[in-house]
């Protein structure tokens, strides 16, 4: 069926052996009052490849994330890996200011008057609003739907608020936890250290004496600063007042190496090798003789993820995130409901200590964005560990993945189903097939795809 072809018009796109095609879908700015009636497009990419109108299958359908839609539909393989057996009709609908769909257009980042209506209520009233047109002009009965980390979230929230839309979700490495009084603020430096020091014991013990060597330059006045911003081949210029900055980027670099260690290469943050831990290790894992052998090293490693494809010139500390995520507008969305809290103590992470400070956090946020966040919103909203009453989502959770300790990790019920699969990197499962994929994401896999049948009733 094309009737939203003829609705909206389209054009094909190929990518990564990906066959998509392209449509735009108008919803409204303000789901949620009356103050205001105009509207925005949203991009949508979809494939009816495998979708049978005389015999409809399943809607599968994406729940975009914090950057362009494209990157995602090109990294969640086993959407379209499955979609011949359920002859499903696939779609990834891209979150609002996110990629192209900006409701106020190259306006939409400009106040809070935009961008305060950049929220996961609003961007889950946008995928309902779509869902039941999509229902009402496609011959489909069932939806599931798919997403990985802040998409796993909103998939798990989609089947939680909207159960009479969305039939079953997966819910891939979703920290629907990873808030205030819920989830440590430790853990998320803990696992990344666990992933480290499984590479390599040595190698995270020189990543956590690195840090006071390179406390011990950017103290040691410009010249100090200078060293830095040379060994770590940083774009802007470092002084004694922001080395810092230097520090929180290679922080976060750790972050993403552990994110996104999968047993093949990837393009999908960066482009990285197969196993990038194990690679970013194999430099650090020697004994230094001084600290500037030592940063030499660090350098070396973090270059695993920031310029393995040789094409970088230099470092911008200001973007952590990888070329496909909008640091923008995650840090918008951390700022008004998406507060998590982080901390480290250099003890039992391999980090330098650091403590999570709402009320400096708050006051932040008011004076870069204009918004004072809600600590609480969160929880009071899509219910914190109190989700018993949910149905027909599938947590599955990577051991290895930092984010997998604000994720459902233990049963609720038993239409909760948690996967755990050992050793593995973020939303691993959520990736197409491989040769080189581990026994264990195999298995998970299998055992999400039967859930699915179970709840969809599919043959």
């Amino acid at each position: 069926m094309k009737l939203l072809v003829c609705l909206f018009g389209l054009f094909a796109s190929f990518a990564q052996g990906y066959d998509y095609q392209t449509f735009w879908f108008e919803t409204k700015i303000d789901h949620f009052s009356f103050a205001r009636n105009d509207s925005f497009k949203m991009r949508v990419l979809y494939s009816d490849k495998y979708f049978d109108s005389s015999e409809p299958g399943p809607v599968f359908f994406y729940t975009g994330n914090e950057g362009d839609i494209e990157t995602f539909t090109n990294n969640t393989g086993l959407m379209w890996d499955w979609a011949a057996d359920f002859k499903a009709l696939l779609i990834f609908a891209e979150h609002r200011f996110y990629g192209k769909s900006m409701p106020f257009g190259d306006k939409s980042y400009d106040t809070y008057k935009q961008y305060g209506y950049l929220t996961a209520e609003q961007a889950l009233a946008d995928f309902a609003d779509l869902i039941q047109h999509v229902k009402n002009n496609w011959p489909v009965k069932k939806v599931v739907a798919f997403g990985g980390s802040y998409g796993g979230m909103l998939s798990a929230w989609m089947r939680i608020k909207y159960p009479w839309l969305i039939d079953a979700a997966i819910a891939a490495s979703a920290p629907i936890l990873q808030f205030q009084d819920v989830t440590a603020c430790g853990v998320f430096d803990k696992i990344v250290t666990k992933a480290f020091a499984k590479a390599s014991e040595r190698c995270a013990d020189n990543i956590r004496r690195s840090w006071i060597a390179l406390e011990k330059l950017g103290k040691d006045g410009e010249n100090g600063s200078a060293l830095i911003r040379e060994n770590f081949r940083i774009c802007q210029n470092v002084l004694p007042s922001n080395y810092t900055a230097v520090r929180d980027w290679l922080h976060d670099t750790y972050g993403n190496l552990a994110m996104i260690n999968y047993p093949y290469g990837t393009n999908f943050l960066k482009k990285v090798p197969g196993h990038p831990v194990q690679v970013s290790c194999s430099f650090l894992d020697k004994d230094f003789h001084c600290d500037a052998e030592l940063l030499k090293g660090v350098y070396q490693a973090i270059n695993v993820f920031h310029n393995f494809s040789g094409d970088t010139q230099c470092n911008d500390v200001g973007n952590s995130g990888g070329d496909n995520i909008s640091d923008a507008g995650w840090n918008i969305q951390t700022c008004n409901e998406m507060v998590m809290p982080f901390c480290g103590d250099g003890q039992e992470d391999m980090f330098y200590p650091y403590s999570w400070n709402f009320t400096q956090f708050r006051k932040d946020c008011e004076k870069k964005y204009g918004m004072t966040p809600d600590l609480n919103i969160a929880r009071r909203m899509f219910g914190g560990r109190d989700i018993s009453a949910a149905s027909n989502i599938v947590f599955s959770n990577g051991d290895l993945d930092p984010w997998c300790g604000g994720g459902v990790l233990k049963q609720l019920n038993p239409t909760l189903p948690v996967v755990i699969i050992e050793g593995g990197a973020h939303h691993y499962d959520l990736r197409s097939a491989s040769p080189l994929d581990t026994p264990a994401v195999i298995s998970a896999r299998n055992v999400e795809k039967e859930y699915i049948k179970l709840w969809i009733g599919a043959s």
